[in-house]
C-alpha cells in the first residue's frame, strides 16, 4: 500500500510534462531547459543564452502552473519547513548550480537524455548528496 502522500499517476503526468517542455525547448530553440540558467537569464544575471523574454515566460510559468492547479481544486499537499530554511536552502542550491554548471533539470533531465558524461557525474552527485542529507536530518531527528 502506498503512503497517503504518494501520487504515482500525478508524478507520471508531471514527468511527461517536464520531458515535453524540455524536448520542445531543445527542438524549438536549440536550448537546454535548465531552470537555473533560465532564471539567471530572466533576472539579468546572465547576458547569454535563451532570449530573455522566453526565459522569463518559462520561469513565471512554473509557479503559475501550480497556481492554476490550486484554483482548479487540485489537492496537492505541500509542507514547508519555514522561511529561514527555504532561503538558506535556496542560496545553497543557487551556489551549487553555479559551481556545477547547471541544476537538476539541466543535468538530470536534459543532460542525461543527451548522454552527457558531465551530467551523469552531476546527477549522481545530486542524488548522493540528497540521500546523505535526508539520512543525516532523520538521524538528528530533524526530518519532516
Amino acid at each position: 500500500m502506498l503512503p497517503a502522500y504518494a501520487m504515482p499517476f500525478q508524478g507520471f503526468v508531471g514527468g511527461l510534462m517536464i520531458g515535453l517542455a524540455a524536448a520542445l525547448m531543445l527542438l524549438g530553440l536549440g536550448r537546454i531547459a535548465g531552470v537555473s540558467g533560465l532564471a539567471a537569464r530572466a533576472s539579468g544575471l546572465s547576458a547569454t543564452g535563451t532570449p530573455r523574454a522566453i526565459a522569463a515566460a518559462f520561469v513565471v510559468g512554473l509557479p503559475l502552473g501550480a497556481l492554476i492547479l490550486e484554483i482548479m481544486g487540485a489537492d496537492v499537499p505541500a509542507r514547508f519547513p519555514g522561511m529561514a530554511t527555504l532561503i538558506t536552502g535556496g542560496l545553497i542550491v543557487g551556489f551549487g548550480t553555479r559551481l556545477g554548471s547547471g541544476c537538476t533539470s539541466g543535468h538530470g533531465v536534459c543532460g542525461l537524455a543527451r548522454l552527457s558524461p558531465r551530467s551523469v557525474v552531476a546527477t549522481a552527485t545530486f542524488m548522493a548528496t540528497g540521500i546523505a542529507t535526508v539520512a543525516a536530518m532523520n538521524a538528528l531527528g530533524l526530518g519532516w
